[in-house]
């Protein structure tokens, strides 16, 4: 998971970079289908960073709650991974 996180958290740095530039667009009044466009890529990098979480929890969270055989926990998992995935796409 190290090696997971330490990508999570340079994909993050980088976002909060053009998060950054994007304040700076807006500040300096430019074209406003340029500031769409890097928002779209801060979406696309956040859903991106977003996946590879989502993946993790499911390789270890998640199976280590299946795999308990506690029928109580795998029920609170599987709502929570509902929860979860329900929520991206709303």
């Amino acid at each position: 998971m190290n090696a997971d996180k330490d990508d999570i958290q340079k994909r993050l740095r980088r976002i909060e970079g053009q998060v950054r530039g994007l304040q700076r667009m807006v500040e300096e009044d430019r074209y406003c289908g340029d500031i769409l466009q890097q928002i779209a890529s801060v979406q696309k990098a956040l859903r991106s960073a977003g996946k590879t979480i989502t993946r993790g929890h499911l390789e270890t969270c998640v199976t280590d709650a299946l795999r308990s055989g506690d029928r109580e926990r795998a029920e609170e998992t599987y709502d929570e991974v509902m929860d979860l995935l329900y929520d991206q796409i709303q």
